[in-house]
């Protein structure tokens, strides 16, 4: 019995004409469609699934067919996908190794004595990370404190930063700016950028005038304004000194445990900031290179500012939508004051700005942070301070920027918010308040 069909006039309509290489199919074939159009199918029949119109869930295609050839193709473009990915990280791979192969070390084999100035976490994490790189390459640093200078000569560890990491034994420990800058190939500052000029005026007569500068200090000079790119020339009385900035997110603790680290080097001389990425590139620490000196130090200055503000969000319980509001209004006063000075935008979306500005804005580790925190949660600055060992850069530095974004012109309410707070002029719960009542604005 052919059955009876199911009477609404709507469904009896006719179905479009099957193509010609699909006429005819196979029993399962045939019931596979039959069921995918239960309209064939006679009312009576017990495999008639219930009617789902109403619900909207009916296949709006009659005539479209899944068949064996169609979930075939579905498996054949899964595999050819899969391939595709894996061909692309194969060739990546093979582009990585010839740029290896090809990767020009003859800076690093004939360097022989590089100079780290200051003894601080990052100056020491730095000083471990070159003398790593070659066995043969005498690292000597210049410190002030002579029980930390003993201690490194005799144990190799400094013991008032990294108590627990042995440091290599090609570095030597120095309180005489002579012996330590005698012969040296390249020079290491790590001094903070407040006594950066007083320090250097007065080790300047045993300072080559060739001798390559690469500054890991941030920030800016208070009274000055100035960036290290201008301190260090000023401050040796050599205008053609060279330097290298290196900067980027980067922790002192991570680098001593040789956990996987990308930076940027930035000099208006391209062959030295090459010699940089040979000298300081290894496998556990990329290094970029740029041109745009004062995009790379803009950003490394103030993104200390911005990590203080971010860190007064957190110990006032502020919340996570704040904190993003925050941190991202921050980003574009940088972003307006650098390119007034002259950056690259794409500096500032790089390893040196935004990669610098998450790093210390969300990271318990940042000292700045760790500042802004404390003052969140009602802390006196000089309390703060008295408490650290170590330099908060942000700190000096708010004052400075807020003396560029007036030269400039630019408008910087967070950053300003935290200068009145470190001057004690404000405090963090009325700036909150301030900042939410400013005028709603086209964001730019």
């Amino acid at each position: 019995m052919a059955g009876v069909f199911i009477a609404d006039p709507s469904l009896l309509s006719p179905l479009p004409p099957l193509p010609s290489a699909r006429r005819s199919f196979s029993l399962p074939e045939r019931n596979l469609r039959l069921y995918r159009n239960p309209w064939l199918l006679p009312a009576s029949s017990p495999c008639v699934p219930p009617c789902s119109c109403a619900a909207g869930t009916l296949d709006p295609e009659p005539s479209e067919e899944i068949d064996n050839t169609s979930l075939s193709t579905r498996i054949e473009g899964g595999k050819d996908r899969r391939r595709a990915v894996r061909i692309a990280w194969e060739k990546l791979v093979r582009w990585s190794r010839s740029w290896r192969s090809k990767a020009k070390t003859d800076v690093l084999e004939r360097t022989k004595k590089v100079a780290v100035l200051g003894g601080g976490s990052f100056g020491t994490a730095m000083a471990a990370h070159v003398a790593s790189r070659k066995a043969g390459m005498e690292v000597s640093m210049l410190l002030r404190d002579s029980d930390v200078c003993r201690a490194i000569n005799e144990t190799h560890f400094n013991f008032k930063y990294f108590p627990e990491h042995r440091l290599p034994e090609n570095i030597m420990a120095t309180t005489s700016a002579k012996d330590a800058l005698l012969g040296a190939d390249f020079c290491l500052h790590a001094v903070p950028v407040q006594f950066s000029s007083s320090f250097l005026q007065g080790i300047s007569q045993h300072v080559d005038p060739n001798l390559p500068f690469i500054s890991l200090s941030k920030g800016l000079e208070l009274n000055t304004l100035r960036t290290m790119s201008q301190i260090i020339p000023c401050a040796l009385r050599n205008p053609r000194q060279p330097f290298v900035v290196l900067s980027g997110p980067s922790f002192a603790i991570e680098l001593m445990g040789k956990m996987p680290t990308a930076m940027v080097v930035a000099s208006k001389d391209k062959k030295l900031a090459r010699s940089a990425q040979q000298l300081l590139a290894s496998p556990n620490l990329r290094i970029s290179s740029s041109r745009d000196v004062t995009g790379v130090e803009i950003a490394g200055a103030l993104k200390n500012v911005l990590a203080i503000a971010s860190g007064i969000v957190e110990g006032m319980n502020l919340g996570n939508n704040c904190m993003a509001a925050l941190v991202a209004q921050g980003c574009s006063e940088i972003r307006w004051l650098a390119t007034k000075m002259g950056a690259k935008p794409t500096t500032l979306t790089g390893l040196s700005g935004s990669g610098d500005i998450m790093l210390t804005c969300f990271v318990n580790l940042s000292r700045n942070r760790t500042v802004g925190v404390r003052l969140g949660s009602g802390e006196k600055l000089d309390d703060i301070l008295g408490s650290m060992n170590q330099v908060a850069e942000g700190v000096s530095t708010a004052g400075a920027v807020i003396a560029l974004a007036e030269k400039y012109h630019v408008k910087m309410p967070v950053l300003t918010a935290v200068a009145r707070i470190i001057d004690n002029e404000l405090t963090p719960r009325k700036a909150v308040l301030e900042l939410m009542s400013l005028p709603q604005v086209e964001e730019v």
